[in-house]
């Protein structure tokens, strides 16, 4: 499998570092707030990665946090914690937010068919690691006390931007949108890895710590918790690519820093879903939720389908009309997969072929464009409809749209002829199928009237001449 990784820029040859494991990392939520469409995009996407891996035979063991506490409203350490923000928006505890909005985010996955990682950690469940990890970073020299708050030290690092996607005069102070001085920084590109009660009085969350009573900073949380889960290394880092600065620059320098070798081999970074005003964000007031979709009657698979048209390293353009486009093939894909009939057996080498070309597109930097053109090559495959639906269930143990569910559901809708049975008209019915094959138009229209005379009318449908009496 092939996987283009943001840290060198280039599509490798995935390896693991283990035989046994694939360890892989997922940056979660931060619970302050319903997730909006552009935020599920990457979780889907995230899902499709799990699920190839699985599908190409790896055990696969899926990390992901939960961020209840710690991230400010810029991610460059200043603002308002988000949790406190959303605290206040709703007259709630902090506690009571992240129960509510954690409950709605995995609510919203189940409806986008994403399956929920192996380990989900809260951040505020690791605190003792969180400190262990600081203390740490601060007897290597790699962090400084300065203004009650503990900083990482950019300065000891040979290189801090890992990503090499940012250049360094358009990350200084008042360049960069949301960044405000830290006169307590020695460096601007310091960032915190512990706050105390000398910033933030009001924040409701706070524990007792070397060097007071406060709490973590978001940064230092997926460190602490892939490090808890993993040990001392890790295969694939996943993530929006909002976060590939500062969120997981930082993560590198302080867990390598920390470890003192290399950390993670892979970065996986799912691109923006833009609306036609920009990027898709919170802050914006309104914005596009799974709920406001099911509200529009759009099936939240629909959405999931939308995305796996499109690359995950591109950007992805949201409009109505574009959803629309999907929801309708969605429903003729739906439409054609019901119209087939599920009897006999799967030819395996017809089977294997139609495999090769799905395992293809997902080795190839997890191209599920190329995957749902797979799909459709399937139901055009001059094969059976067993071995068509057998190719069907298997693939979509990786895209989950549902397939076969859905055309089971619209099959029992449909109302349902009755049709006749007898084994000297099914004989003749056989005949005239076999003429129209043959071409043989004047022998199949004979048949078709000779049952005619006796009161019997054929109906062709996608599963074959059926017959009924008039």
């Amino acid at each position: 499998m092939y996987l283009y990784n943001s840290l060198s820029h280039k599509k490798e040859l995935f390896v693991p570092n283990h035989e046994d494991i694939v360890k892989m990392y997922t940056c979660g939520p931060t619970v302050y707030h319903f997730a909006h469409i552009g935020n599920l995009r990457s979780y889907i996407m995230e899902d499709v990665l799990e699920k190839s891996l699985r599908y190409l035979g790896y055990n696969v063991k899926r990390v992901m946090n939960i961020t209840d506490v710690g991230h400010l409203a810029s991610d460059a350490d200043t603002g308002e914690d988000k949790m406190l923000k959303g605290a206040k928006r709703e007259h709630k505890t902090v506690m009571e937010i992240a129960k509510f909005y954690t409950d709605a985010f995995f609510e919203d996955c189940r409806k986008l068919n994403i399956k929920t990682p192996d380990v989900v950690e809260p951040a505020t469940n690791c605190i003792p690691e969180y400190i262990q990890m600081v203390q740490a970073l601060q007897d290597k020299g790699y962090a400084y006390f300065s203004g009650g708050n503990v900083y990482f030290d950019t300065s000891k690092l040979e290189k801090y931007y890992v990503f090499n996607d940012h250049n360094e005069e358009d990350l200084e102070v008042g360049v960069r949108e949301g960044v405000e001085e830290d006169e307590n920084k020695r460096n601007k590109n310091d960032f915190v890895l512990w706050f105390t009660k000398s910033k933030f009085e009001d924040q409701a969350l706070k524990w007792d710590s070397p060097w007071g009573i406060g709490y973590p900073g978001w940064h230092i949380e997926c460190s602490g918790i892939s490090i808890k889960h993993f040990g001392e290394d890790m295969d694939i880092h996943c993530g929006g690519i909002d976060n590939a600065f500062p969120h997981h620059t930082n993560e590198i320098a302080q867990s390598e820093a920390y470890l003192g070798h290399k950390w993670c081999n892979y970065w996986f970074h799912v691109h923006h879903l833009n609306t036609s005003d920009g990027k898709m964000s919170k802050s914006k007031g309104e914005f596009l939720t799974v709920s406001l979709l099911e509200e529009k009657g759009y099936d939240p698979l629909v959405y999931r389908l939308f995305c796996l048209q499109s690359h995950y390293r591109r950007n992805l353009v949201f409009t109505w009309e574009n959803l629309d486009n999907a929801a309708v093939t969605y429903e003729k894909l739906i439409a054609k997969i019901a119209a087939l009939e599920d009897k006999g057996e799967a030819d395996r080498e017809a089977f294997a072929a139609l495999k090769q070309r799905f395992e293809t597109a997902l080795n190839g930097d997890l191209n599920t464009s190329l995957a749902v053109t797979a799909l459709y090559d399937v139901l055009k495959a001059k094969t059976s409809d067993a071995t068509k639906l057998a190719a069907i269930r298997d693939f979509d143990t990786v895209l989950g749209l549902n397939l076969i569910e859905a055309a089971e559901k619209l099959r029992a809708q449909q109302p349902q002829e009755e049709y006749g049975s007898d084994p000297a008209i099914d004989a003749l019915v056989a005949a005239r199928a076999e003429a129209k094959k043959a071409k043989n138009w004047a022998e199949a229209d004979r048949i078709r009237d000779e049952l005619k005379a006796q009161g019997i009318e054929i109906i062709d449908t996608p599963q074959g001449a059926k017959w009924k009496r008039i």
